[in-house]
């Protein structure tokens, strides 16, 4: 069962991380982010957004080891922590750091539960 939590977990970070690889204006617009006068922001997204997920995701499953899954995991507590500061100190509309926030845990939860006995 951990297989396909995981390989199912790392298809949709690579998923996610192709939005912003592939299209960062789309997901610059689904983050309501705005692109200044040069194209950083863009080259940012492709970057942090898409290129750093799409591999993360994709080395997870070639290296195929819990600890690997478990750090795709732990990736994802990251963010989801860090939205969850947001709502506090820069308060983002809460529906769209609800639902990307709580994909991010969902995320961590499934990688790391399914990989904790493995590794810990």
């Amino acid at each position: 069962m951990s297989d396909i939590i995981n390989i199912t977990c790392c298809l949709l970070t690579i998923g996610f991380g192709l939005f912003g690889f592939l299209a960062p204006r789309y997901t610059a617009a689904a983050l309501d982010l705005e692109t200044g006068q040069s194209t950083m922001g863009l080259s940012e997204l492709r970057a942090s957004v898409g290129g750093l997920f799409v591999v993360a995701g994709a080395g997870a499953i070639l290296i195929g080891h819990p600890v690997s899954f478990v750090m795709v995991g732990v990736a994802f507590v990251g963010a989801a922590l860090g939205r969850a500061v947001s709502l506090v100190l820069d308060k983002p509309p809460v529906a769209k750091v609800l639902l990307f926030g709580g994909i991010e845990a969902a995320l961590a939860a499934a990688l790391i539960g399914a990989n904790a006995s493995a590794v810990f």
